[in-house]
């Protein structure tokens, strides 16, 4: 007890942990620390994501969309990423049992794809919508990015002349009020929106924006028609046309901020067109690691990572 002033939390805390809860004598104990695994919570579609779960610590999760982020949704924690060392406790489940996985979404990184290909060899593999449109939002802030400097370079230089002329340089000013400096940098947001989302004073900056940087225009028209395929393509068949046509485009043009997006796409055409089977996401996973960070802030921080693992067990597993 804390005097006059009401119970002590950390007592209490750990009251729970040795006398209340069955912590002691949990089955997962013994290696809670490297992982946790459930089978039983196996399901026909699942995600896997990485996330820090303590201190910069990465942890991989699998998830089952069927558990909806509730009980039911943990299928493994598994501390760390490397690829083997996922698949080593993940192979501890029979595999008649992981041959019932008919689809896993997860992001682009090799390892994820070397998991999924050992461990859930008769799942097919979904790469999220997201992460395909964010890389080519990636390329068209890069260009944006890199013409910014571009102004801010010869800016200076032009002040350092107009100061051993003895004069003071004034950057011109645009039609609506900023200089070709400000208008890049407040470009950012308008660029990730389609441009019925924009308000009037986005719609005036961009059209100057466009006007003063036509390959900013071009692009971001390329990238808002990678947008529309995702929207409107509901047949893979369909989808794999328009997404060539479109990887085509994008290669003729030679643009350099692109190159990454158009290898990325090489790599990962068929995992990329198989989102337009059933239109499955990862946000599952996105949406559950946000419910793991919020428990673990509410607890402000883990001092105890295999306690904190006990705990999520017990309401998601």
């Amino acid at each position: 007890m804390a005097g006059h002033y009401g119970l002590d939390g950390k007592l209490i805390q750990k009251y729970y942990k040795e006398n209340l809860s069955d912590f002691r004598e949990w089955d997962q104990l013994s290696h809670a620390e490297d992982y946790i695994l459930f089978p039983k919570n196996l399901s026909y579609h699942l995600c896997i994501d990485e996330t820090a779960l303590t201190s910069g610590e990465l942890y991989t999760i699998l998830s089952s969309k069927k558990g909806h982020g509730r009980k039911g949704t943990i299928v493994a924690v598994i501390k760390g990423t490397k690829a083997e060392d996922i698949i080593n406790v993940l192979c501890k489940i029979p595999e008649k049992e992981r041959n019932i996985v008919k689809e896993v979404t997860l992001d682009m990184a090799g390892s994820m794809q070397k998991i999924i290909r050992c461990c859930f060899p008769k799942a097919i593999q979904v790469i999220d919508s997201f992460h395909v449109q964010k890389l080519a939002y990636d390329a068209l802030q890069d260009l944006r990015i890199s013409y910014r400097w571009q102004v801010i370079s010869d800016e200076e230089e032009k002040i350092k002349q107009a100061k051993l002329k003895g004069r003071k340089y004034q950057a011109k000013v645009l039609a609506n009020g900023d200089t070709l400096r400000q208008l890049l940098a407040r470009s950012r947001y308008l660029l990730f929106k389609a441009p019925d989302k924009w308000v009037h004073s986005q719609k005036v900056r961009a059209t100057l924006l466009f006007e003063q940087f036509p390959d900013i225009m071009h692009l971001y028209h390329r990238v808002m028609q990678l947008g529309q395929i995702y929207s409107q393509s509901y047949d893979k068949n369909v989808a794999r046309l328009k997404l060539a046509q479109w990887y085509e485009s994008i290669e003729q043009e030679g643009y350099r901020n692109f190159s990454t997006v158009s290898q990325t796409i090489e790599n990962n055409y068929e995992r990329i067109l198989n989102f337009f089977i059933n239109r499955s996401t990862n946000a599952a996973a996105e949406s559950f690691n946000a419910k793991l960070k919020f428990f673990r802030a509410s607890f402000r921080g883990v001092a105890d990572m295999t306690f904190f693992l006990f705990r999520i067990s017990k309401i998601y597993a």
